[in-house]
């Protein structure tokens, strides 16, 4: 009876490391990925493209013309929470692969095909909490 006790109580405390380590290292992933995308768009000149792309999107023009600056009503309201939600729905090896297509060079169709995909993982209103975080992020 100990044995089993003894080795719930490791399981638990493995449970919960492994926890803190995703909960936290996602965190850490999130905020690493943004610094070297934000350096990278902006060393090659692409971060106004980009701010344009956010800020013209009509979605997000309607949230902000509607006054929403309360993120609350969406799924996702953190880039913590919108990092950890990409991880999940779309996996690492796709988001490897989305990194190696920009490295490499990128075309306007991959970039459609790309937002496509993700358009397929994600209901509306998370597409529209992403794109609100963005359009926040960037315009700090």
């Amino acid at each position: 009876m100990k044995f089993f006790k003894g080795l719930f109580i490791l399981m638990l405390l493995i449970g919960g490391v492994g926890y803190g380590i995703y909960y936290f290292g996602t965190n850490k992933i999130s905020e690493n990925v943004a610094d070297s995308v934000y350096g990278e768009l902006e060393n090659t000149g692409q971060l106004e493209e980009i701010k344009q792309i956010v800020n013209n999107d009509p979605q997000v023009q309607q949230f902000i013309a509607e006054g929403n600056t309360d993120t609350s009503n969406l799924p996702y309201k953190t880039k913590e929470q919108a990092t950890r939600a990409i991880i999940q729905k779309v996996g690492i090896g796709e988001l490897q692969n989305m990194q190696a297509k920009y490295q490499n060079g990128i075309s306007a169709t991959e970039i459609d095909e790309i937002l496509s995909s993700l358009e397929g993982k994600f209901t509306a209103e998370e597409m529209l909490a992403l794109k609100v975080i963005a359009y926040e992020e960037l315009n700090k």
